[in-house]
């Protein structure tokens, strides 16, 4: 049965550019092209602000890398939408990063698993694939 999963920030960053950083189970199920993986539009926000500031370096501009590696690796986007935020409210203040929570809320809400290293997310009850 395919595995619907949520893309941590890192993760797609690390699987796009083909870091070593990202694990092997991670990057099996994400390759594995019967299970639909996607991106929260949250997350790309993240990278958009973090490539101006100039503390996250793109090989190319994002106006064209984002889109191509989206449409070629066939990872869908997750939209922002009310029971998402909804689900945000809920959520105990354990981790701080605002992008971190939009996520996890989003994983509840749809019930999805979240490919991630980060084990900040492991309290909020969700399931985190590494």
């Amino acid at each position: 049965m395919p595995t619907r999963a949520l893309l941590d920030t890192h993760s797609f960053l690390w699987f796009i550019s083909g870091s070593e950083r990202l694990s092997r189970p991670a990057r099996t199920l994400i390759e594995t092209r019967e299970n639909p993986m996607l991106v929260s539009v949250a997350s790309l926000w993240e990278i958009a602000i973090k490539h101006g500031l100039g503390k996250l370096s793109l090989e190319r501009p994002f106006v064209e890398l984002i889109p191509e590696q989206l449409e070629r690796q066939r990872i869908g986007v997750l939209e922002i939408d009310l029971t998402h935020l909804a689900e945000l409210t809920r959520l105990p203040l354990l981790h701080r990063d605002p992008f971190d929570r939009l996520l996890v809320a989003q994983a509840r809400a749809e019930g999805l698993p979240i490919i991630s290293v980060d084990p900040a997310l492991d309290p909020y009850g969700i399931q985190r694939i590494w």
